[in-house]
This record gives structure tokens, sequence and C-alpha cells, in this order.
């Protein structure tokens, strides 16, 4: 082989302690070429979550170079017959507490001054996605067959299950997590770690946690309460009541670790129940200090 060209095998399989290894990319003059649309649907079959729905969770960079950016992701998924569901929240409709409705233990300290950016506007399912939850749920947002809530906290899908998973109630905003749980999803981390992990925040209400409240403009500029979850750079901390669950797979230079939704769900919570402090981030937190404390009180 000549020195300019060498092959690897780059994606590899785990499923508890047994790997099994397959080749689906090629180093070529030094540099890894673009990952593909179907090296994505590879990656998919390979973890057996082909026809599933599957929540994500994506770092783009973490691929290297993807060859259509983050419809490459989203189309791979799909081409493999999976569901995509992403998160598509839109905290710009945010507003501040009203004086009259502020519960305590709510992750919030009322006594300091709160933006309200949703004042005078009006959420509706073309609002654009938080930039922080990156490119992918900013790409899946914009595809004409999206399925998506219809409040700041929804979720957005797009595939065969898309109507079966996004269950549109503003009491609930972890209802398409428990629709993925339902229907046999999995939840796929690419190149992120569980920090990123929203169906953890699912998890702290099965423990018994009460979601904090926060507020969105409503019509007519009338505050209109919205459940959250907050701080999650503790969830890493649940690593170890997880590993026995986790399927990993390396796409382009992607690392993608995948948790059964309902097994997770359950696991996660226990570890709660059992460790109250396992989901503190370690700093000086009112948000974990008021999770870990029940959330709020009315």
């Amino acid at each position: 082989m000549s020195a300019s060209r060498r092959l690897t095998a780059r994606v590899v399989i785990r499923t508890g302690s047994n790997p099994c290894g397959w080749s689906v990319e090629e180093l070529v003059g030094g540099r890894m070429p673009d990952v593909t649309l179907a090296q994505v649907a590879d990656g998919i079959r390979a973890l057996e979550l082909e026809e599933r729905p599957v929540c994500i969770h994506v770092s783009m960079r973490s691929f290297g170079r993807l060859e259509a950016g983050a419809a490459t992701v989203v189309d791979g998924i799909l081409e493999a017959g999976s569901t995509v569901l992403v998160p598509t929240f839109s905290h710009q409709f945010a507003v501040a507490p009203p004086d009259d409705d502020q519960p305590r233990q709510n992750g919030l300290d009322y006594s300091q001054p709160r933006d309200s950016p949703g004042l005078g506007r009006v959420f509706s399912p073309d609002a654009d996605v938080e930039p922080w939850l990156g490119a992918v749920p900013a790409y899946v947002v914009t595809r004409p067959e999206l399925v998506r809530g219809g409040n700041p906290g929804s979720f957005g899908a797009l595939g065969p299950m898309a109507t079966d998973l996004i269950v549109d109630d503003p009491r609930d905003i972890f209802g398409p997590l428990r629709a993925l749980a339902r229907l046999g999803g999995w939840v796929v981390l690419m190149g992120v770690g569980l920090n990123r992990m929203t169906l953890l925040h699912l998890a702290e209400a099965v423990a018994g946690r009460r979601p904090f409240i926060r507020w969105v403009n409503g019509p007519g500029d009338v505050p209109v309460r919205l459940r959250a979850g907050e701080c999650s750079e503790g969830f890493p901390n649940l690593g170890p009541s997880l590993a026995h669950l986790m399927r990993t797979a390396t796409v382009g230079d992607s690392t993608w670790n995948a948790f059964p939704a309902a097994e997770t769900l359950a696991a996660a919570a226990e570890a709660i129940r059992s460790d109250p402090q396992i989901t503190h981030c370690g700093r000086e937190c009112i948000e974990c200090r008021d999770a870990i404390a029940g959330g709020p009180i009315e």
C-alpha cells in the first residue's frame, strides 16, 4: 500500500462487552473524507436502531467533516427507516416571572432582574430554535414535513413515527420523551455527553422531582407557565448506572453512545431516588439545590 493511501476500520459497534467491527470509512491522502448519508445510515443499522424512533443530541464537529452538514445526519437516520426526534426549544419567547406568581424552591432568585425577550411575540411552530441546541435542530425545523409541538418548550420530529411522538401538552413538556420510551425508542448521543441528554430531566420527574416553572409570552402579552428542566451538568455522574445499557458506534470521528429510552428512564430514576445528590453539578447552583429538594412548592 502506498504511503499516500491507507485504509482504516473506523466504525466499531459495542454492546456490553462483546465488540464486533467493520469498516465504513477510508482515510485518503492523510485526510478523512466527508462522512456520507450512507455511513450515518450504516451507523444506525449497526446499533440495530433501524425503523425505530431515535432522539438525537449531536456535536457536528465530532464527525470531522460531513458531506452535506446537518442534512447528512438527519437524512442518514431517515434512510435507515428511523424517525428523528430533537428538542426544538425557543427560549426567545420567555418573560420574567410575574410578581403574583413566584413559587418557592423554583431554581430562581426572584430578587435578581430577568429579561423578557418574549414580550410582544407569541410562539408559532415555525419559530427558530435556541442557537445552543446546535445545527441539527436548526435544520430539522426548516423541513416541510416537520411535526412540532405548539409551545416554546417543544420537540420536533421527522419520519414515519413523527406524529406518534409529538404530544403537545404544555403541562408535560416531556410528553414526546414519554412517547419515545413507550414506542421502544432510543436516545443517541453523537459526540456529546450525558449532560446533553434531555431524557434525564424526565428521569428526574419519574424519580419524584417537580419540573421547574418558567414563563413565556402568551396572547395579549399575558405570561403563561411552562415546565422546564434546568442544570444538567451533574448528569454524567449517572454514567455508571447506565453503562450496562449503552451501545457504542463510531462514525467518522464521532463516537455515538446509544441508550434505550424506557430502560434508561428506569435506571436513572432509581439512581436518583437512591442518591439524590448524584445529579448535583458540584457548583453553588440554585437549580441543582432546588431540584434535589424536590422542585417548586406552590
